[in-house]
């Protein structure tokens, strides 16, 4: 009775060819910022970003990035004297002035122009000296994943047979990058 109730409460996985395919936004950066607040009766967590690179749209490099996923920072209290409480969603990032990460990130909501990383955590990787995992350590990042033969190179191919923790951050962006630049995604050479 319990195993369907326990499956409903994870994340659907997403490995790095569906991160890649769902994103908006590719983006680098350290976290420079946080700030919480109220917009429109929805409470928000604001993140800034100094962009080292970017993929999939060109981001100026230096340059902030700064997106706004739902949630608080701390509890605030209202005008009415009342309490809103921070709500720990399930799967939800969390992010730290000064750490470097690695986002794909999701379109912006059309009206509360809300964003969160593909997948939740699984789409945010914390890059530490020159190894990014996300919160999940890399658990199904590269699982079910088919390139052609031949396009790999020999430390990506390596790279995709990990089965968890943390990878080499240049090849994993490089990987990143060449499958963007030649559309792999959309001729079927990366699945």
């Amino acid at each position: 009775l319990l195993a369907p109730q326990a499956q409903a409460t994870q994340l659907p996985p997403q490995n790095l060819a569906q991160l890649i395919a769902r994103a908006d936004v590719i983006v680098s950066g350290q976290v420079t910022a946080l700030k919480d607040g109220i917009q429109d009766g929805l409470p928000y967590t604001e993140i800034t970003l100094k962009v080292s690179s970017s993929a999939k749209k060109s981001l100026e490099l230096k340059s902030n990035y700064t997106i706004r996923q739902y949630g608080l920072l701390r509890a605030r209290k209202l005008d009415d004297g009342r309490y809103l409480l921070p709500a720990k969603i399930e799967g939800m990032p969390s992010w730290q002035v000064g750490e470097r990460v690695m986002a794909f990130m999701n379109k912006p909501a059309a009206r509360s122009g809300f964003s969160t990383p593909v997948g939740l955590a699984q789409g945010k990787l914390t890059i530490t000296g020159n190894k990014v995992s996300n919160g999940f350590n890399n658990v199904g990042l590269f699982e079910g994943m088919v390139v052609t033969p031949g396009l790999l190179r020999r430390n990506e191919a390596r790279m995709l047979e990990n089965r968890a923790g943390g990878v080499d951050l240049n090849t994993l962006q490089g990987l990143v990058q060449r499958s963007l630049k030649n559309n792999w995604l959309a001729t079927g050479a990366m699945r």
